[in-house]
């Protein structure tokens, strides 16, 4: 199973996603979509697991969970918008992380690209950065990485160029 994993869209589409997409059997996004086109712009080219993140509004949140938890190829998966990392996680991610025991936990919000391995809790944390345009961040990232037999492989960090408007 490959995986292309994005975060804080914020309502931007970007077309060269696509082709990064392109290998992927799934798009997961970790929350701040933005808008709902930016959902139907994903889901028009591949299966998406998403979350909704603190920005986005009522469309958004009616379309989608605040969590998702679910097993891929062998790999228990929770995701969060507001997660944090290793040491450092916010509440209700804790509580998830003790509740699921997941292998791979996902959040976005922090525009901070991140991929820690957790020996506390024993498993992965990533935070793919920003792929919109709004935010702190200079950089627009995503990640791609496979899922084989409960594991996490082939991890490749995606730089989608400088961040600018219009």
């Amino acid at each position: 199973m490959r995986i292309a994993l994005l975060s804080d869209t914020h309502g931007h589409i970007d077309t060269q996603w696509a082709s990064y997409f392109e290998p992927c059997d799934e798009i997961w996004h970790a929350g701040d979509i933005g808008n709902i086109e930016v959902l139907d712009y994903l889901e028009s080219l591949k299966p998406v697991k998403a979350v909704w993140g603190n920005i986005d509004g009522h469309i958004l949140r009616a379309e989608l969970p605040e969590v998702q938890s679910f097993q891929t190829e062998g790999l228990k998966v929770t995701m969060i918008h507001i997660g944090g990392y290793p040491g450092r996680y916010d509440p209700k991610a804790r509580q998830l992380i003790e509740q699921n025991r997941p292998g791979l936990f996902i959040c976005g919000h922090s525009h901070i690209l991140r991929v820690i391995y957790d020996k506390k809790y024993q498993m992965l944390t990533m935070n793919p950065g920003a792929a919109g345009i709004y935010g702190f961040h200079k950089i627009k990232t995503m990640l791609r990485f496979s899922i084989t037999d409960g594991r996490v492989h082939d991890a490749e960090v995606i730089e989608l160029g400088q961040k600018s408007r219009g």
